[in-house]
């Protein structure tokens, strides 16, 4: 592997964007959020690329889409569309779960995410998602689980979505997670991921945490 990779997955509200955001910037690593892409298909799916199209190889030509790895300037675009904002949006989570199902998109996605990485100009990569750890890069140096209880979680995951209801953000989180987990199971630690509960953690103190484990992570790799 020619670049460092620190692979976290976890549930929706679990605080993976942010802190992972905070761990690129502590290593001096690049920042990818792998559920943009996924989020960013939704919105194309929306907005002209039908979703026939996408349950074949053909999208692959149509979705222009690129990502900063930089966590201190973060942005998605599709084409010359600028979608960072768009795709937080209730119905993109109402309709990212069944993007994500088809077997091809994850497919593409898992060579779009190594892609992504292979050309950023960080000597490592802080790379998250639902499937980083099993799937993506069940090879990384540092491989870690960040989750919180339910309720913890649906609480961080509604001031994130502000403008919908508490409810509606119950009901979106619960239905994602229970749709996306028949596919990979990213709430449990798979053998050789780091499990980190962040329940009774606020940032700061989970960030430590994170870190004084991949730290453990990187000298046991290197011996």
């Amino acid at each position: 592997m020619s670049k460092i990779i620190v692979a976290i997955d976890g549930p929706a509200g679990s605080g993976k964007s942010s802190v992972s955001k905070q761990l690129a910037r502590a290593f001096k690593f690049a920042y990818l959020d792998t559920g943009a892409a996924y989020r960013a298909l939704a919105w194309a799916t929306l907005n002209g690329l039908s979703f026939e199209k996408i349950a074949t190889d053909d999208f692959e030509k149509e979705f222009d889409y690129s990502i900063s790895t930089d966590p201190d300037d973060f942005w998605v675009r599709v084409g010359a569309h600028d979608v960072t904002e768009a795709i937080r949006t209730a119905l993109i989570s109402e309709t990212v779960s069944s993007v994500a199902a088809l077997a091809n998109v994850r497919e593409f996605m898992k060579r779009l995410t190594k892609r992504i990485v292979d050309e950023c100009a960080f000597e490592g990569a802080v790379v998250e998602g639902r499937d980083i750890t099993t799937v993506v890069y069940p090879d990384a140096q540092s491989r870690l689980l960040l989750t919180a209880s339910e309720a913890i979680r649906l609480d961080r995951r509604s001031k994130e979505l502000s403008a919908d209801s508490a409810k509606a953000v119950v009901n979106q989180v619960s239905k994602r997670d229970e749709n996306d987990s028949k596919i990979v199971d990213f709430m449990n630690a798979a053998p050789g991921v780091t499990l980190v509960d962040s329940s009774d953690l606020d940032f700061d103190q989970t960030v430590s945490v994170m870190i004084a484990q991949i730290n453990a992570d990187l000298k046991a790799s290197a011996q």
